[in-house]
C-alpha cells in the first residue's frame, strides 16, 4: 500500500464521520420536537458504516483477512426504540387521549456520539497531515 492510498482511506473516514455528525446534529435539533401522533414523531437516526473493499488486495495479506480501502456509509437507519409519551391534555398538540409524543432521542448519547465523531474526524485529518509530511520528506531526499 502506498502513501497515496492513505489520503483516500483517511478521506473516506472523514466523509463518514461528517455524515455521523450531520445525523447527530439532526437528532439533537429534533430532540424536543412534539407531535400529536406516534407516526408523525421524529425518530433518532444512526448511520451504518461498512468497509469499502480494496479492488486488488495485495498478496502479503494474511489468508482470510479482507483488505479494506476505507469506509463508506451503507445507509442511515431510524431507531426502533419506543417514543416518549406524556399525558398533557391541555397541550394544543395533544391527541384525543390527551397524549403528546417526544422523539426517542437520548441527548446524552447523542453528545457522546458527537464528541466521538468529531475526534475521529480530527484524527483522520492528522493522519492525512502526517502522510503529507512523509511524502514531502521523501521528495526532499533527492536534493
Amino acid at each position: 500500500m502506498s502513501l497515496s492510498n492513505v489520503f483516500s482511506i483517511a478521506g473516506s473516514a472523514m466523509n463518514a464521520q461528517s455524515v455521523r455528525l450531520n445525523t447527530t446534529a439532526s437528532n439533537l435539533a429534533n430532540a424536543e420536537s412534539i407531535s400529536s401522533s406516534s407516526g408523525e414523531t421524529y425518530r433518532a437516526r444512526k448511520p451504518v458504516f461498512e468497509v469499502r473493499p480494496l479492488e486488488n488486495a495485495e498478496s502479503f495479506l494474511t489468508p482470510g483477512v479482507e483488505a479494506g480501502a476505507g469506509v463508506q456509509v451503507a445507509g442511515v437507519l431510524e431507531s426502533q426504540a419506543s417514543l416518549r409519551q406524556e399525558y398533557s391534555p391541555s397541550h394544543p398538540l395533544a391527541d384525543e387521549n390527551g397524549f403528546i409524543y417526544y422523539p426517542n432521542v437520548n441527548v446524552v448519547e447523542e453528545m457522546a456520539d458527537m464528541i466521538s465523531a468529531s475526534r475521529s474526524f480530527q484524527i483522520n485529518a492528522e493522519i492525512m497531515n502526517t502522510a503529507k509530511q512523509m511524502l514531502q520528506r521523501t521528495l526532499s531526499l533527492g536534493q
